[in-house]
């Protein structure tokens, strides 16, 4: 269901929501969608990987920082089920359905982020 900054999004009180956008090695596709929310007024983004090799590794404080998890693929959502149980507590873990077959900033990537993306938030995606 799609949610909506407060009405207040302009009150010294405004937080914006913590988006946090996991793949598997944090270079192209959760880098991307990151960047897609660049100074956007009611979100901040984050992204990291699950592989040990991810350019950003994932920790529970990560998980702790996001009020919504968007992952790539249930693979990123089962591993962080699997290594961070108590951190999701309580958080909303949204499956973007995205395969690994994109580089950084691909447009074809780009578009297809922000039509899973308005499915989840609604209209505020750039």
């Amino acid at each position: 269901m799609p949610t909506s900054p407060p009405a207040a999004a302009n009150s010294a009180d405004f937080q914006p929501q913590k988006l946090l956008f996991i793949c598997s090695q944090n270079r192209w596709r959760s880098l991307t969608a990151e960047r897609l929310f660049d100074q956007h007024p009611h979100y901040e983004a984050r992204s990291a990987g699950t592989e040990p090799g991810a350019r950003v590794r994932v920790t529970a404080g990560h998980l702790s920082w996001a009020d919504v998890v968007l992952v790539m693929e249930r693979k990123h959502a089962d591993i962080l089920r699997q290594k961070f149980a108590e951190a999701l507590t309580g958080k909303r873990i949204v499956t973007l359905r995205i395969p690994d077959k994109f580089q950084f900033m691909d447009h074809i990537l780009q578009d297809l982020l922000r039509e899973r993306l308005r499915e989840h938030l609604g209209e505020e995606v750039p």
